[in-house]
């Protein structure tokens, strides 16, 4: 299409240059001395230079290895400064960063592995009894496994290599390459949980790393000056980009890394370290609350508490502000396109319960409920607060709008520039959305996403489930926890041999595991045949304060 000017120069520019890589490089020439890194556990820290240095000695490993251009890494990696090195390193040659959730059990880490094929396996070293054992169970074998984080000095499985071992005496140059980084290549693939075992691998190229960058930054605001603390994991889309890896590097300021979240440390580390902000999970921020009241601590350098992943009440927020900070803030999105609507401080608490307007450069709608078929993005329900319909959202600039090798689920979720989240909820004549439930019964345990189709398979592995139902319970410390209803075909079957047998699953990590069980006669189904996990999830309630619902 003809322009009005000569537009050359701009596209080649634009399309090349306009990098996170050439964000993050710019912040090493102008911060070169300024803490980047910060692990209190050890005392160490790295500035930009440091930082630099680590990711280039990663880069030159990963071209000793062979890897070239869109060549996957995988990493299994809780919050570490490997994780650090690896978010910056791999894209300088080209390659894609997989980060997988550590927490996934061997099954569904070797079901990962087999999807995305990635050429180098890094994790920590504390899940390397998975890691061997998804090395077994997977098809496609990685061309290499590097153990990191090795605190506990654990011993390294035969035929892998330490992150030291591996990186050691490599260039801390920049490393040579052979094509121009563009806009559109992708650079990072997150998981998110789907109806089966396998995860949903979700790619974020270089464009959507920037603009999700600016987000954040313009959000909070975030400077150069600020030092983020985010409590979750950084393998998620709020770990990385809500005040992690991605917009701290971009902008130029500090990220202080937490392997496990721990509410009394976390509080220390805001007056220690200087923690301008905070990010967590609603649960987090609970516990923080508690922590703070039993023992006071000051807390006056917090410009901001950031939560994400469920709403807030109003008492529970005007609870966070009381004893952590006055600005607390509260987005909703997904994995797929990050947060898309915020609640700031001058919304709460009177905003509460909702999840606010939609963010600048977003659009978040209410749109009517079909059951055979999507409804068109205009097709929207009554701005009344009280009709209910399914929540849209368009974020062209932090989504790629599909899943890696999945078209089938693609088709599900995203439609004429939309993304269909599942999630049903109102909206007012200010637009202001409001949350009301699931369409495909997603639950979130501790932050994690889980689906009750998969741990109902999982369930019905064992010989003396004749079938189940599985739902969800408010659970104060969780957010929410699993319910499993079991009918048995043999009577002998116990709560604890459920639970010991669950635990032992290959394909339910930790934290899908259910939490209470209960025997009964009968499924409830729709008409169809299909399980009305709705109404069990009502049942469970009731269930749960009669007594009913039984722990191992």
């Amino acid at each position: 299409m003809a322009r009005t000017y000569d537009d050359t120069m701009f596209i080649d520019t634009f399309e090349h240059e306009y990098t996170w890589l050439n964000g993050f490089m710019r912040n090493v020439h102008r911060y070169a001395k300024n803490n980047a890194v910060i692990d209190p556990e050890t005392n160490r820290t790295w500035n930009y230079k440091e930082l630099n240095e680590e990711a280039n000695k990663l880069a030159h490993a990963l071209q000793d290895d062979g890897i070239q251009k869109d060549d996957v890494i995988m990493t299994a990696l809780r919050n570490s400064p490997e994780f650090a090195f690896n978010y910056v390193g791999p894209r300088k040659v080209g390659a894609i960063l997989l980060a997988a959730n550590f927490n996934l059990a061997a099954g569904e880490m070797a079901l990962l592995i087999d999807h995305n094929e990635p050429k180098v396996l890094i994790y920590s070293a504390n899940v390397k009894d998975t890691i061997v054992e998804a090395e077994k169970l997977c098809k496609k074998k990685s061309v290499r496994f590097v153990l990191a984080d090795n605190l506990e000095n654990v011993e390294i499985p035969e035929g892998h290599v330490s992150y030291e071992e591996y990186t050691k005496e490599k260039s801390t140059e920049e490393p040579q390459i052979n094509f121009r980084h563009h806009i559109y290549d992708e650079v990072l693939r997150l998981c998110t949980s789907g109806t089966t075992a396998l995860p949903k691998s979700v790619p974020i190229n270089d464009i959507n790393e920037v603009l999700s960058a600016h987000d954040i930054i313009m959000q909070f605001p975030l400077n150069v000056h600020d030092v983020t603390l985010n409590m979750t994991p950084w393998f998620h889309r709020g770990g990385c980009h809500c005040g992690g890896t991605c917009p701290a590097f971009y902008v130029g300021c500090a990220v202080i890394i937490m392997r496990k979240f721990q509410p009394n440390t976390a509080l220390e580390w805001v007056s220690t370290h200087g923690v301008t902000f905070l990010i967590g999970a609603p649960s987090n921020l609970e516990v923080l609350a508690r922590s703070q009241e039993r023992q006071f601590r000051d807390l006056s350098n917090l410009r901001g508490v950031i939560t994400m992943g469920a709403p807030l009440s109003r008492a529970a927020c005007m609870k966070y502000m009381s004893m952590l900070t006055p600005n607390i803030f509260n987005g909703y999105g997904t994995t797929e396109t990050l947060w898309n609507s915020f609640l700031r401080p001058y919304n709460l608490p009177d905003g509460a319960g909702s999840v606010g307007g939609s963010c600048i450069d977003d659009e978040v709608r209410v749109v009517k409920i079909y059951d055979d078929k999507k409804a068109e993005p205009d097709e929207l329900v009554p701005t009344d607060g009280k009709s209910q319909g399914e929540v849209i959202i368009m974020a062209p600039e932090k989504s790629t709008y599909t899943y890696y090798n999945n078209p089938e689920m693609a088709e599900t979720k995203f439609y004429n520039g939309w993304m269909y989240t599942g999630d049903t909820g109102t909206w007012n004549d200010e637009w202001i959305v409001t949350i009301r439930g699931r369409k495909d019964d997603m639950m979130v345990v501790s932050g994690e996403n889980i689906y009750p189709t998969q741990i109902e398979e999982a369930l019905l592995e064992n010989p003396k489930v004749k079938d189940c139902i599985v739902t969800c319970v408010p659970d104060k410390l969780r957010g929410q926890a699993v319910v499993a209803y079991v009918i048995t075909n043999d009577e002998t079957l116990t709560i604890r041999e459920l639970a010991e047998f669950c635990a032992k699953s290959p394909m339910l990590s930790k934290y899908k595991r259910p939490r209470y069980f209960a025997f009964i006669e009968k499924i409830p189904m729709t008409a169809t045949g299909k399980k009305m996990h709705y109404a069990m999830k009502e049942q469970a309630a009731k269930d749960l304060e009669a007594g009913l619902l039984r722990k191992d």
